[in-house]
């Protein structure tokens, strides 16, 4: 049917029209099995896969990404390696993806983006794209040409105060991916920046406490103040089962962060299980008819959105990370696959 551009349109009925059709998409996303995800997101990663080893942002050429895909080109190519390392998948181009990695390093040891938002010589941007291209190195068996860890030395003499409040797990992320511990006075500077409120939240928001979370578990110690956090953080999901409490570009992957932050804090506690599965039913809910995943309900299939909603799929369980699990697993991204930590004795299970 065709409409001529002179037809009066009444806005209520297309918002309603859209919001319809979005809503009826929706209900067949989450109905889909493990088995139509898995098979959805193989599909998206072909279709955007590059035969220089690197990964599109989304199935159409000219779109330039959200969040951390429009924020550095390495988020697409480093998620789509974490992701075929967890299902036990071979990427397409997996010399190629490894070459391309190795080749976006400088002698000084920093990892820089070409396309993307943020300033490669920045302190921030020197920190996300060099812990990226370690994490996706070490993924794929290999190490960078040049020792990546004075860009991290550097910045920890002057710039990293200066940081986002999400930047604090990059730190000892980037060292073990590298092979090392960070290094105690390092730890140190960076645990002065956690300044926790009285509910265990770092910067009032689960993206800076999920990453004061994900810092403890990576050097082994218990995160500070965790039943309050999972209190707040169990308080505030909303009835969709998401984190969606602030504007869409504050809070893209807050329903991932707040997964981790329960199924971590919270292992073995009824209540955080089914948090985090009515998180899951959200998850499925931004699953796209390309196979690829939005960050929100009916938002476009994205590389980043790829790997937060699939994280929070295996994270509850739905999703079944390949058995036995590639070394090191606990080092993939930010931490869909860690190990929970020991239940104690009186834990509800």
């Amino acid at each position: 049917m065709e409409f001529s551009h002179h037809a009066r349109v009444n806005p209520f009925v297309a918002a309603m029209t859209l919001v319809i059709a979005i809503g009826s998409y929706t209900a067949r996303a989450t109905a889909a099995t493990a088995g139509d995800v898995l098979t959805g997101l193989g599909a998206f990663f072909t279709r955007t896969a590059r035969a220089d080893g690197s990964f599109a942002n989304g199935i159409d050429p000219e779109y330039r990404g959200m969040s951390a895909s429009a924020y550095s080109d390495l988020a697409a190519v480093t998620y789509a390696v974490t992701l075929h390392k967890t299902f036990g998948w071979k990427l397409p181009h997996e010399d190629a993806t490894r070459r391309f990695l190795l080749s976006r390093q400088q002698t000084n040891g920093d990892f820089f983006n070409v396309a993307g938002t943020v300033d490669p010589k920045s302190a921030e941007g020197r920190v996300y794209n060099t812990t990226q291209g370690i994490v996706a190195l070490h993924a794929l068996g290999a190490k960078p040409r040049f020792d990546p860890l004075g860009v991290f030395e550097e910045i920890l003499k002057k710039d990293y105060k200066t940081l986002p409040a999400f930047s604090t797990s990059f730190f000892p992320l980037a060292y073990l991916a590298y092979g090392q511990p960070i290094p105690a006075e390092a730890d140190k500077r960076i645990r002065a920046t956690m300044m926790q409120a009285q509910d265990g939240y770092l910067n009032n928001h689960i993206a800076a406490t999920f990453h004061a979370a994900h810092y403890h578990r990576l050097i082994g110690e218990p995160t500070p103040m965790a039943d309050k956090i999972i209190a707040r953080v169990l308080r505030e999901q909303k009835p969709d089962g998401s984190w969606l409490l602030n504007m869409p570009s504050r809070d893209r992957h807050a329903t991932y962060d707040a997964v981790f932050t329960l199924h971590q804090l919270g292992a073995g506690r009824t209540e955080c299980r089914a948090a985090v599965e009515r998180a899951a039913r959200w998850a499925l809910s931004c699953r796209n008819a390309d196979g690829g995943f939005g960050h929100f309900p009916g938002s476009t299939s994205d590389a980043d959105a790829n790997y937060f909603q699939a994280g929070t799929l295996v994270m509850a369980g739905f999703l079944k990370p390949v058995d036995p699990l590639p070394p090191d697993a606990h080092l993939l991204s930010w931490g869909h696959v860690m190990p929970l930590p020991a239940l104690s004795a009186g834990t509800k299970k």
